[in-house]
């Protein structure tokens, strides 16, 4: 009996792959459309979650300091689950936390990007930054969510957790 209407394993996994990229596309799009303090904003950065194709994207929006603030701390709290395997996208997220670190502003978001800092700490700027953070910074809550960063860094070593 041969069934056209079975999907191989193959052909099933791109067909969720190309449906997962379809959705980034169209809510990356909502995001990009709506006003730069929208509720809504933080809400698609959450609906974003595990999607790695939204990774670049999410990385931008922790970058930009004109951006909203609970977007940005959404994206940061995203990037510290799901850091990105991909080397070079992994290097561009640890760099944009750090901008997110010295962000005057914005002590939210200095919070959750020092918090966020675990799993880019195999670059030295990050635990050069990370460790100073720590012992230095004038906010007593974004130090102890870089002692928290540090402390979960020594972790994911210990477990191999953190490796790209």
């Amino acid at each position: 009996m041969n069934d056209t209407n079975v999907l191989t394993a193959t052909e099933a996994a791109s067909a969720e792959a190309t449906e997962t990229a379809e959705a980034a596309e169209r809510l990356i799009a909502e995001f990009r459309a709506l006003p730069a303090g929208s509720d809504r904003k933080p809400e698609i950065i959450t609906e974003l979650d595990a999607n790695a194709q939204a990774l670049p994207f999410l990385v931008s929006v922790v970058a930009d300091p004109g951006e909203y603030d609970l977007a940005r701390v959404e994206s940061a709290t995203v990037l510290r689950l799901w850091p990105p395997a991909d080397p070079a996208l992994r290097h561009e997220a640890g760099r944009a936390l750090l901008r997110a670190l010295r962000d005057p502003e914005e002590d939210l978001v200095r919070q959750y990007a020092a918090m966020s800092l675990a799993p880019y700490t195999d670059d030295p700027v990050v635990a050069t930054v990370l460790n100073t953070t720590a012992r230095a910074d004038e906010d007593p809550l974004v130090r102890d969510s870089a002692r928290f960063s540090i402390e979960e860094a020594h972790r994911l070593q210990e477990t191999g957790a953190g490796g790209p």
